[in-house]
């Protein structure tokens, strides 16, 4: 076997990735009534979703293994904390292409880029069992907290607020930048 298939087998890609298509399913099977685009907050849970099954796979089943292999990870994390990313945005946005209304392009790029950076810094922090604990924090901050007003708001509820504010497309972009750029050094914590 290559090495690219006993990666993707060991951190159980193909079960992240039906559990992807399958909340993705899901949400375009709920919004075929016809009634207009869907509750933002609905959107940004189907991403935050779709990055939590992916995280699953930020670590393998033996974390002092990975370690002592012959091979650079930190390429490798990288990539892979990027795809999972990618593919939990173009999931949404595939169904979007079929015709459903969900969510602006440009929230999902935003939001499914930092939910990525969020869950390989949930990895780093907690380890790979628990990366998903970041994203599905935040989002439930999000949710239920009211959002201040000014730039602390935009930064706090950088989800569900519209890509056009600076602070919540740098707040994204620089949780991407700071997960991935930990996760690929460190990898996941033990």
């Amino acid at each position: 076997m290559r090495w690219l298939i006993l990666y993707a087998r060991s951190r159980q890609v193909p079960a992240s990735a039906a559990a992807v298509a399958l909340v993705t399913l899901v949400a375009w099977a709920f919004n075929q009534d016809g009634a207009g685009p869907m509750n933002l907050g609905i959107a940004v849970l189907i991403l935050t979703a779709n990055v939590a099954a992916a995280s699953v796979g930020l670590g393998g089943r033996d974390v002092a293994l990975d370690r002592t292999a012959a091979i650079r990870w930190v390429p490798r994390r990288a990539a892979h904390v990027l795809l999972a990313g990618a593919v939990a945005g173009a999931a949404l946005l595939a169904v979007q292409a079929a015709g459903a209304e969900l969510a602006p392009a440009a929230l999902v790029v935003r939001d499914s880029a930092g939910l990525a950076g969020l869950a390989a810094l949930g990895a780093v922090l907690g380890g790979a069992p628990f990366a998903w604990t970041l994203p599905i924090g935040w989002l439930s901050f999000t949710l239920l907290v009211p959002v201040p007003p000014g730039i602390a708001g935009e930064v706090s509820g950088w989800m569900i607020i519209y890509p056009a504010t600076t602070a919540s497309a740098a707040t994204a972009w620089a949780l991407l930048a700071t997960g991935t750029v930990l996760y690929a050094a460190a990898g996941p914590r033990r």
